[in-house]
């Protein structure tokens, strides 16, 4: 079993930066890949950005260039630096976590975090 915490969200202006933090625990040395996912009122939950426990990472286009995803496997984190932040990225979102290889399908992560809000508005 894993547990995952986040922490970080929060209101931020257009424009913004916020980082957010998930910290495992449980059978953390079988993770592999860890992601982050968003879900906006009425929309289905997406893949931002994840990263293997070998650094490879993956990107939505829509945060490409913005968003970056980086581990820390000594405090069994993994963040996700959130610049220049949109409106449109207004969201709840979820750290995930799968002992197998990286996956963008939210159905191959069965562990999940209860959640963060962000809310970027003026």
């Amino acid at each position: 079993q894993v547990q995952l915490v986040e922490s970080g969200g929060g209101l931020v202006q257009p424009g913004g930066s916020l980082r957010l933090s998930c910290t495992a625990s449980g059978s953390i040395l079988r993770i592999n890949a860890m992601g982050w996912y968003r879900q906006a009122p009425g929309k289905q939950r997406e893949l931002v950005a994840a990263i293997t426990s070998g650094g490879m990472t993956n990107y939505a286009d829509s945060v490409k260039g913005r968003f970056t995803i980086s581990r820390d496997n000594a405090k069994n984190t993994v963040y996700l630096q959130m610049n220049s932040l949109k409106s449109e990225d207004t969201a709840i979102y979820f750290c995930a976590a799968r002992f197998g290889l990286f996956s963008s399908d939210s159905r191959d992560y069965p562990y999940w975090g209860q959640g963060t809000q962000v809310t970027v508005s003026s």
